[in-house]
C-alpha cells in the first residue's frame, strides 16, 4: 500500500497544526503513523479540496476513525454581498453539485498570498465585474461544521454598478432587487443556496438593510 496518503498527512500536520487541535472533552485525534495508516490520511486531493480521514478517540473511550474535507488553501473562503443603490444583486449560478441554477451572491475559495478583503474584491471582480467602493466585514461562518473545517468569510460590499459576469464559471445573469424582495425569495424557496441566506442574516443584524 503507498504511503504518500499518509506523508500527505504528515505534511498537512506540519503546515496546518490548528487543524489537529485536541481540546479537553472533544474528540481526540490520533497521530501515531501506524493509526493514521490505518485510517487513511489524506484520502484524495486536488487544486481546491482534500479529503481527510483522521483516527480518532471518542470522549466515551472508543476508537475509529471520522472523515473531513478541507480547503487547499489555508486563508478562508469568501462570500460578499453587493449593495448597489437601494438594493443588492444577486447572480444566477449553475451549480454541479446540485445540477441546478441557484440565486445566491458571489463566493470564493480561500486565495493563498490574499487577505480576506483582498479576495472578497478580486471575486466580485471576476463574477460580476464589479469594483469595490466600501468594503463592510460581517464575521464568519462554518459552513457545514459537521463536513468540513473550513471557515468562510462574510461580508457586504457597495458597488456603482455590475458589469460583465463570469460566464465561464457558469453565471447566466444577475438580478438587482430591493433586499425585501430578495428575503420573499428565500421565504418561498427560490434562494435555498445556505451562504446567500446566512450573509443577508448577516446584513440585516448589522443594520445594513433599512
Amino acid at each position: 500500500m503507498s504511503r504518500e496518503p499518509v506523508r500527505r498527512y504528515e505534511l498537512l500536520r506540519s503546515e496546518r497544526p490548528e487543524l489537529f487541535r485536541n481540546d479537553p472533552g472533544g474528540i481526540e485525534i490520533l497521530t501515531d503513523p501506524a493509526a493514521v495508516e490505518a485510517a487513511g490520511g489524506v484520502l484524495y486531493q486536488d487544486p481546491y479540496v482534500m479529503l481527510v480521514r483522521d483516527a480518532v478517540r471518542f470522549p466515551d473511550g472508543r476508537t475509529g476513525t471520522y472523515i473531513r474535507s478541507l480547503s487547499r488553501a489555508a486563508e478562508p473562503g469568501c462570500v460578499i454581498l453587493p449593495l448597489l443603490g437601494d438594493g443588492m444583486v444577486l447572480i444566477e449560478h449553475y451549480r454541479h453539485a446540485t445540477r441546478s441554477w441557484q440565486w445566491e451572491i458571489p463566493r470564493g475559495f480561500g486565495t493563498r498570498g490574499l487577505t480576506g478583503e483582498a479576495n472578497a474584491a478580486k471575486e466580485l471582480g471576476e463574477e460580476i465585474g464589479a469594483r469595490v467602493r466600501e468594503l463592510i466585514p460581517l464575521g464568519s461562518l462554518h459552513p457545514d461544521s459537521g463536513v468540513t473545517g473550513d471557515r468562510v468569510l462574510l461580508f457586504a460590499a457597495r458597488i456603482g454598478a455590475v458589469g460583465r459576469l463570469g460566464v465561464g464559471e457558469g453565471i447566466r445573469s444577475s438580478l438587482t432587487l430591493p433586499f425585501a424582495e430578495a428575503e420573499s425569495m428565500i421565504a418561498d424557496g427560490r434562494i435555498t443556496d445556505g451562504f446567500t441566506i446566512a450573509t443577508m442574516t448577516r446584513a440585516r443584524l448589522a443594520g445594513l438593510t433599512a
